[in-house]
């Protein structure tokens, strides 16, 4: 059966793979390395026709969620169902709203939420004046990049704040359609990839100097990278590189947060910054650090060896300075909290969706018309994600063994 390592490596010039495990399943490659369209191929059983039925894009649909998929789909065939039609089917039944009906049924949600009733009716007024004459007919489900970047060019330029604030209204219209299942992804997230740069748009200031994603791997290889357990700054720097977590995330991190068998690592709300549990998805090679790290504390994965306590932020500073650790900002070395916003560029740069990237990193959704809408950490779409930012990162050879998960639960029960 295809495998991630596979999945990842895709290039537009290739073939499709075969999924191996569901006849007729395939991923077919798109514009840009490392993603791709799933499309399951089949002979209807009612019109005796081949039919291509799209199941979405990789990595946004993991093998594991098309497989599913793809599985049931079968499984409508061999009862002699078309599951295209039967799709269609149920989709006249609970019908897909065009983007003004969507705008609408969710302004009539928020409304009573609004403390000044005239911002509710600014909101629904941007979209009536710039969006609904573009794509304010278009069903949920066929909205796509261009049509909102077709919506958003007159005023993207001319009025830069108005289009950035139009923009987010159009995001939570989508993320609520998303969430309704009317669509499978938010268009949004990728549209100014198709805008010209705001020039006027102001730039937050740098507060924690970041290490350009580009340069990460080279940097672990040659400073971090280590399986001695005595050496703990390094271990849980780069512990924190791969999991994207802060500082005290990491550095509080104990034993009874981990999940073994489900390779999970749960942090409670107490020890979040936003008072929120978050899950981890592990990678392998967090997993090997985790591993290394037994033995050392009954309670703290990361204990300083001096005194068998929770190590400080200063031990990772200093580390970071006495390297000379580069950043993107001139004359200060890249901190800790910095590889959060490294992690973040070489996701925009990869094209995984914001939303992913957002919950890895377990940021509050500012806009609350969006925050409504986020109910799940879509832990298992994360997973494939966070194990490519690994893999880039340590530059892994994918022919090396990985840490034997059996072993590492049953050691970590002994202790």
């Amino acid at each position: 059966m295809i495998k991630d390592t596979q999945a990842r490596n895709i290039k537009p010039s290739d073939k499709a793979i075969p999924h191996g495990g569901v006849i007729g399943l395939a991923l077919h490659p798109s514009k840009t390395k490392g993603q791709g369209k799933w499309v399951l191929r089949y002979v209807s059983p009612v019109t005796k026709k081949r039919r291509n039925a799209g199941l979405g894009s990789y990595p946004t649909v993991s093998i594991a969620d098309v497989t599913k998929i793809a599985l049931s789909m079968r499984e409508q065939i061999e009862q002699g169902l078309d599951p295209l039609e039967e799709k269609a089917k149920t989709q006249e039944l609970q019908k897909i709203p065009t983007f003004e009906a969507a705008a609408g049924m969710l302004h009539a949600e928020l409304l009573p939420s609004w403390k000044n009733i005239k911002h509710g009716q600014q909101w629904i007024n941007t979209l009536e004046q710039y969006i609904f004459p573009y794509i304010g007919s278009l069903t949920l489900d066929s909205i796509e990049p261009r049509h909102i970047a077709d919506a958003l060019r007159p005023i993207w330029l001319d009025k830069q704040e108005t289009a950035q604030r139009t923009k987010r209204r159009i995001h939570a219209v989508m993320a609520w359609g998303w969430a309704h299942g009317f669509c499978s992804s938010n268009p949004v997230d990728v549209v100014e990839h198709l805008l010209p740069k705001q020039t006027g748009k102001i730039i937050r200031t740098e507060h924690h100097p970041a290490m350009a994603w580009q340069e990460s791997p080279d940097f672990v290889q040659k400073h971090i990278t280590i399986n001695d357990k005595s050496n703990v700054t390094r271990s849980i720097l780069e512990f924190l590189i791969l999991t994207a977590c802060r500082s005290g995330e990491a550095r509080g991190a104990q034993w009874s947060e981990i999940d073994w068998e489900k390779k999970i690592w749960s942090i409670p709300a107490e020890r979040m910054k936003m008072k929120s549990a978050h899950r981890v998805p592990l990678s392998d090679r967090a997993l090997e650090i985790l591993h290394n790290q037994l033995g050392l504390h009954e309670t703290l994965i990361f204990p300083s060896p001096r005194g068998q306590k929770e190590l400080s932020d200063m031990a990772l500073t200093s580390f970071l300075r006495k390297v000379n650790a580069p950043s993107t900002t001139e004359g200060r070395v890249a901190t800790a909290h910095g590889f959060r916003s490294s992690f973040r560029d070489w996701c925009s740069e990869n094209g995984y969706a914001r939303d992913l990237a957002e919950r890895a990193l377990a940021h509050t959704v500012q806009n609350q018309v969006e925050a409504a809408y986020h109910r799940t950490d879509l832990l298992e779409k994360r997973r494939p994600m966070m194990q490519s930012w690994s893999d880039f990162v340590t530059q892994r050879n994918t022919s090396n063994k990985p840490i034997s998960l059996t072993e590492a639960f049953q050691t970590a029960v002994r202790k």
